[in-house]
């Protein structure tokens, strides 16, 4: 039997610490931070709904929330995750059907994206 060297295990997945930062691997994440944002929105929005169908009390409530500086900041985070993540979730589709799956064409897609997302946050800002 031969002696083999012993081998050290990499991580089993990528740490991020050990990785240079990429526009596609910030893209990439933040499709998994939007995402999240939606999902945790849900109770916030099932709140407003009822708050609006509900008793008059229930919808001053929810109006003198929206019209608060908390409200306001909610909404517009809301409305940046939907829009980055309706986005980025695009790109990806297109990248799984073979277009843009080029080194420079996911960059580029993905720098669209982060400045489509910027766009939107900034009129939503001018908006709200």
């Amino acid at each position: 039997m031969q002696n083999r060297p012993k081998v050290q295990p990499g991580p089993l997945s990528p740490r991020l610490s050990i990785y240079r930062w990429h526009i596609t691997m910030i893209a990439s994440i933040g499709h998994r931070a939007s995402g999240m944002a939606l999902i945790l929105f849900v109770p916030i929005y099932l709140w407003l709904l009822r708050g609006m169908t509900g008793s008059e009390e229930n919808f001053e409530a929810v109006f003198n929330w929206l019209h608060s500086d908390l409200g306001k900041v909610s909404i517009w985070l809301l409305g940046v995750s939907l829009v980055y993540h309706f986005c980025n979730g695009i790109r990806f589709l297109s990248i799984d059907a073979g277009w843009g799956e080029s080194r420079d064409g996911m960059r580029n897609s993905a720098k669209v994206v982060i400045a489509l997302t910027v766009v939107a946050a900034v009129v939503m800002a001018v908006m709200l």
